[in-house]
């Protein structure tokens, strides 16, 4: 057995694992948080998005946007990645081979290298288009990669239930 399928199963067979499955309320409780943390982190993310595309409060500047939801960003994900972790470690065993969780880990590695390579390079001079309606073509593609990779780690979470 590979090493990654057995640290799975360890963790499907754990008590903590065990309890949370076989819980009436834990697994639903703690997939209803992590909806909650993912809504507050995307939603934070989709406004910025959306005002780089210029569909959005075109009038603001995009630092200062951005200064006023990253710290709910970061709240959303701390919830985010606590409750996904959780309900991970609840059916590991299973979310081992199943295509879903394998393209939402994908995706999710994805969305974490956009907004790496958007801060160190389009956002290093925002200070020269911060105040345009619509932002930089690089932006607005940074912007829509976020918004796509977002909507499909969305998606693919959904279909693991259903695979």
């Amino acid at each position: 057995m590979p090493l990654l399928q057995h640290i799975c199963q360890l963790l499907y067979d754990s008590r903590i694992g065990t309890a949370i499955r076989e819980s009436d309320n834990a697994f639903p409780i703690i997939e209803s948080v992590h909806v909650l943390g993912i809504v507050l982190l995307i939603g934070t993310i989709a406004l910025l998005d959306l005002r780089m595309l210029g569909l959005v409060l075109r009038r603001i500047p995009v630092t200062r946007i951005a200064r006023s939801v990253f710290p709910l960003t970061w709240s959303g994900f701390v919830v985010m990645f606590v409750s996904g972790f959780l309900l991970f470690w609840a059916e590991a065993a299973k979310n081992y081979t199943n295509p879903a969780f394998r393209i939402k880990l994908i995706l999710l590695a994805l969305v974490g290298l956009n907004p790496l390579i958007f801060h160190t390079t389009v956002y290093r001079r925002v200070h020269e288009w911060e105040t345009y309606a619509v932002s930089p073509w690089r932006a607005r593609a940074a912007a829509i990669a976020s918004l796509t990779l977002w909507s499909g780690i969305i998606i693919a979470g959904r279909l693991i239930a259903y695979f």
